[in-house]
Order: structure tokens, then C-alpha cells, then sequence
């Protein structure tokens, strides 16, 4: 049974890291005492000691503890063993990257099947997808490929961004890049605003957060999902 939070960002304006989430994630990982942080994306350059501090600051407000899954000998081993797994945000292209280099994909997909309390942030929750390719991420490095964990059966952009009325963009808007990515694939996509989450209990995967979605199926018009929906395609 399948039990995860894929939320669009760590950080909402005007708050602090993850101060949004903390009711959602009181009750997501009440029965864990241990989390293991996943820090591989490494947003800006910093280390990961000092992003896994970031997010056991987070985490001391509901006393579990944390530590991140670099600081083991044996990650696969300390993912097999995990009472609860985060995966913060930063490039996705070093995570899966890392992820796969580790040989830590396959193990950390069967323990979020298996029912592992999961929570993904940004590229943490893009990797959730089927792939990773609808992230918004510079190419900063090859990973040895783009399929991802297939928690949920859709891709998912997360910080997704609306053309702004009155200007002049210059650029492809997300929209178009998902069009672009519709060409070739056949995945729904789902654009999850700052804010959003996606609760997934077993097969079911529903909206949260205040704001409506935006979803992208190859061969139809993107419509409007608005929040505590469920997510079903097919």
C-alpha cells in the first residue's frame, strides 16, 4: 500500500522549510521515529551535511530524528532498513544520477511499494514519476537513464508556472515544453503549482493544497483540476 506526500516545493513564500506541510506530515509519518534524508540533489552546491541539517531543523518539530542516507556505509542496506525516507529538492538530474550510481533506485522503488512513508520535494517528487523528463532542470549531468520510480502512473512538473497576463515572454512557458514532451511521449503530466501536494494511498492519488492543477494528456486540450480531486488516468 503505497503512501507518500509529492509536494511542488520545500518552501512556500513568506515561510520557512516545510513549515506548510507540518500538519500533513504529522499524520504521514506518525509512526516513524527515524527518517533517512535523501540529500543528493544538493540544491546550490551545498553539502550534504549541512542540506541534511536544513531538513532535520525541519523535522525537530515533530521529534523524529534524522539522518541522511549519506552518512551510512551501506545506503542500500539503511534503505532497506528505513522507517520513513525524505528526498529533498535541488537538480534532478544529479539525484537520479546518484540515485542510480548508488544502485539505490530499485531498492528505494520496492520499499515505497512495499508502504514506506515517503516524502518528495520538488526533484525528490519528481522522481516519483515515470520519468523524469518533465522536470525544469538544467542537464548539469547524464544520469544513466531517465526513468524514474513509477510511484504514481503520470509525470509531474513540479513549481509549476502560468503565463503572466501583460507579458512579454520571451521563451518556451511550461506549457509548451509539456507539449514538446507530448510529441514523443504519452505520459499525463501534471503541473502541480507551489503549494500543491499529492497525497498517494495506495492506488489513489489525490490533490491537496489550496490551488488547482494543471493536467496534460497527449491529444487533448490541458484543463483544470481543482484541489481534493483524485488524479486518474486511463
Amino acid at each position: 500500500m503505497k503512501n507518500l506526500l509529492l509536494a511542488s516545493t520545500s518552501t512556500v513564500f513568506g515561510g520557512s522549510y516545510l513549515d506548510y506541510l507540518l500538519p500533513e506530515l504529522n499524520n504521514h509519518f506518525k509512526d516513524a521515529e527515524r527518517l533517512i534524508f535523501i540529500p543528493y540533489a544538493r540544491p546550490g552546491g551545498i553539502t550534504h551535511d549541512s542540506y541534511t541539517d536544513k531538513a532535520r531543523e525541519a523535522f525537530d518539530n515533530l521529534d523524529i530524528e534524522v539522518v541522511g542516507l549519506h552518512e551510512f556505509n551501506d545506503p542500500r542496506a539503511a534503505l532497506q532498513k528505513a522507517e520513513a525516507v525524505f528526498t529533498g529538492g535541488g537538480n534532478t538530474f544529479l539525484l537520479v544520477d546518484q540515485l542510480y550510481k548508488n544502485d539505490l533506485m530499485a531498492t528505494l522503488r520496492e520499499r515505497i511499494f512495499e508502504g514506506l512513508p515517503y516524502l518528495g520535494t520538488s526533484a525528490g517528487t519528481n522522481i516519483a514519476g515515470v520519468s523524469m523528463q518533465t522536470t525544469n532542470d538544467m542537464p548539469i549531468i547524464y544520469p544513466p537513464s531517465f526513468k524514474t520510480i513509477g510511484a504514481v502512473p503520470f509525470n509531474i512538473n513540479p513549481h509549476y508556472l502560468d503565463p503572466i497576463e501583460g507579458i512579454e515572454h520571451m521563451g518556451e512557458t511550461r506549457e509548451t515544453r509539456i507539449a514538446e514532451f507530448h510529441h514523443f511521449n504519452t505520459i499525463p503530466v501534471v503541473g502541480l503549482r507551489e503549494g500543491s501536494w499529492i497525497a498517494v494511498n495506495g492506488k489513489t492519488n489525490t490533490l491537496k493544497g489550496s490551488l488547482s492543477a494543471r493536467i496534460f494528456e497527449a491529444g487533448k486540450k490541458p484543463y483544470e483540476l481543482e484541489t481534493g480531486s483524485i488524479l486518474n488516468f486511463g
